[in-house]
């Protein structure tokens, strides 16, 4: 099995930045895309953006492009996603998870491993 724990969420204001990781542990070799979703109450979860293992192929959602980034430490076997200029609507509780596809999916039902969620809240 495969663990994935993420970090980094909190209060911050509109404008700012914040660095979510997630560390994985566990059978890691079975990951070969990472991916960052998303969800607000009351809505879907939905993607934000993901990489292929080797970093070489990224996708982000629109909502997200030219703001924030992913990027992962293999030898740590952690991966990051670095946020910047967040607005309010970025408020949601961020998840990690993996895949086992080596082309990084934009659907959630392609992700076999979840961590548990970390809460993003950017006030106004």
């Amino acid at each position: 099995q495969v663990q994935l724990v993420e970090s980094g969420g909190g209060l911050v204001q509109a404008g700012g930045s914040l660095r979510l990781s997630c560390v994985a542990s566990g059978r890691t070799f079975r990951l070969y895309s990472m991916a960052w979703f998303r969800q607000a109450p009351g809505k879907e979860r939905d993607f934000v953006a993901a990489s292929s293992g080797s970093g070489s192929s990224t996708v982000y959602a629109d909502s997200v492009k030219g703001r924030f980034t992913i990027s992962s430490d293999n030898a740590k076997n952690t991966v990051y996603l670095q946020m910047n200029s967040l607005k309010p609507e970025d408020t949601a509780v961020y998840y990690c998870a993996g895949a086992a596809k080596r082309i990084p999916p934009e659907e959630a039902s392609d992700y076999l491993y979840w961590g548990q969620g970390t809460q993003v809240t950017v006030s106004s």
